[in-house]
């Protein structure tokens, strides 16, 4: 199948696009390298994902023009985002590169026409601070993050109400691996430890809980949902792992792995946080046969395996 992936250049982006490729699909990544974080890690995402066979373009899903990249593509699956929840990012540049950028997208796809399936990256964060819930109850953001998003996913599934536009929605719950943006949990808890610097933690975050699911165990539903497709197609799916830690059991598992004890930094609460997820997924079962497998400690020795690798090559993770 010819596969288009947006935010190839991001965290789960290119574990799709590079899985794609190695299983025989010919992909098309495209991503335009915002500097939320650093570039020079998206780059070597990039540079992996071309190692692999994704033919890779620089593109602005606002402003380029998305024709050529559009055309003959089977499978489009939508990842690029202004992701997280940031007291940097303007409320503009979340609509801008949440909405402004999917509705293009769309456009673009319904005028080259002749695509399968369409499948929208959403988040748990739309609903809410307790994101407990399937996915037919009512979703109560609490973050402009998660309020960009939902309308996101509302433009899609809009679109496969009334026109028939072939579309699904996965709503992923707080994953984790390598290539992570470095200012989530994991990133920031496994760098203080190997390099013995402090830890920044927001204050009362070691009670929030939540369905830490791994990067692995989330490809293998957005692979499935390409697969069964036509089950999919028209639905909002929740993917992640059913068991939950806190955030204080997550930093105890990662010390334990470590055999060290991390020095925390207490921050001032960020507004919009979630208190709680938990990954209800009894839909994803039934129509994917979706089952993620990994354990939260096989999931953090892999990231920090990794963590380790990226510290020898180059000195940051």
């Amino acid at each position: 199948m010819k596969i288009l992936v947006t935010g190839t250049a991001g965290f789960i982006g290119s574990h799709v696009a590079e899985r794609m490729a190695l299983e025989g699909h010919e992909v098309r990544g495209m991503d335009c390298l915002t500097d939320y974080y650093a570039v020079s890690l998206k780059e070597q995402n990039v540079f992996d994902i071309q190692a692999a066979g994704v033919e890779f373009h620089k593109l602005d899903l606002v402003t380029d023009d998305l024709t050529d990249v559009c055309e003959d593509v089977d499978f489009c699956i939508h990842l690029a985002a202004q992701p997280g929840i940031s007291n940097h990012v303007t409320s503009e540049l979340y609509i801008r590169n949440n909405i402004i950028a999917t509705e293009r997208l769309v456009q673009h796809l319904e005028k080259v026409g002749g695509f399968q399936g369409f499948i929208n990256i959403g988040t748990s964060s739309i609903y809410g601070s307790n994101a407990t819930v399937a996915e037919d109850v009512a979703p109560e953001p609490t973050s402009v993050y998660g309020v960009t998003k939902l309308a996101a996913e509302q433009l899609v599934m809009a679109r496969q109400r009334e026109e028939g536009f072939p579309a699904c929605s996965l709503r992923l719950f707080s994953v984790y691996g390598p290539r992570e943006r470095p200012e989530k949990l994991l990133p920031r808890l496994i760098t203080a430890l190997l390099t013995d610097q402090p830890f920044p933690l927001y204050s009362g975050s070691e009670d929030h809980v939540r369905s830490f699911t791994f990067i692995e165990d989330i490809v293998d539903g957005i692979m499935l949902s390409i697969h069964r497709f036509s089950e999919c197609k028209g639905n909002i799916i929740n993917l992640g792992i059913e068991k939950t830690y806190t955030t204080g059991e997550v930093i105890q598992t990662t010390e334990t792995i470590l055999k060290k004890t991390v020095i925390k930094q207490v921050r001032e609460p960020r507004s919009g946080e979630q208190l709680q997820t938990t990954a209800v997924i009894g839909k994803a079962k039934k129509l994917m046969a979706y089952n993620p497998v990994i354990s939260l400690t096989e999931g953090i020795r892999k990231q920090i395996n990794w963590s380790k690798r990226m510290l020898d090559i180059t000195g940051a993770i």
